[in-house]
């Protein structure tokens, strides 16, 4: 694509991820497909993804890691919503919240079980220790190490409580 004089050079996806594009695909076929659950699922997530794209000082093209990391807050939202439905008595949106969070928990990685979880953190809480930090001192350092391979696979407060425990019995 040539802008004056300028040529840019975009991937197959136009510029997009891939989890992007893949969104956008399976938008146009929800629409086809008169699913509108899905179709409102995935327009919330592909303006939350521009959005994401648009704000700050620049617009950026963002990577399959930055969808992820966009998709987990959307589905948080949802849950959330969803149990504040509930307690309000209110099945018929929390219902509906929960079918949103279901779609868009499809293009995520696979969850974490608890004990997958836990030999994380055991590994994680190890190391510290075998770098000389014990004790709360060490949440930082072992939370920061545990990041990158829990995004978006388990909830951080889950993970910062199992932490906490390991490194008040450990």
């Amino acid at each position: 694509m040539t802008l004056t004089g300028v040529t840019e050079v975009m991937d197959d996806n136009g510029g997009m991820s891939s989890l992007q594009a893949r969104l956008q695909s399976d938008l146009t076929a929800a629409m086809k497909a008169r699913d509108e659950t899905r179709t409102a699922s995935l327009r919330m997530a592909l303006a939350a993804l521009s959005t994401e794209q648009t704000s700050g000082k620049a617009a950026r093209e963002l990577t399959d890691d930055d969808v992820v990391t966009v998709l987990t807050r959307e589905v948080k939202k949802r849950r959330e919503a969803a149990e504040a439905y509930d307690g309000a008595g209110r099945t018929e949106p929390a219902n509906r919240e929960r079918a949103e969070e279901a779609v868009l928990a499809e293009y995520l990685p696979a969850a974490l079980s608890q004990d997958e979880l836990a030999a994380l953190v055991d590994d994680a809480v190890a190391d510290a220790a075998a770098s000389g930090v014990t004790g709360p001192k060490a949440m930082g350092a072992v939370m920061k190490s545990l990041q990158p391979q829990v995004k978006g696979r388990a909830d951080g407060a889950a993970v910062a409580a199992m932490v906490k425990a390991a490194l008040a019995a450990g």
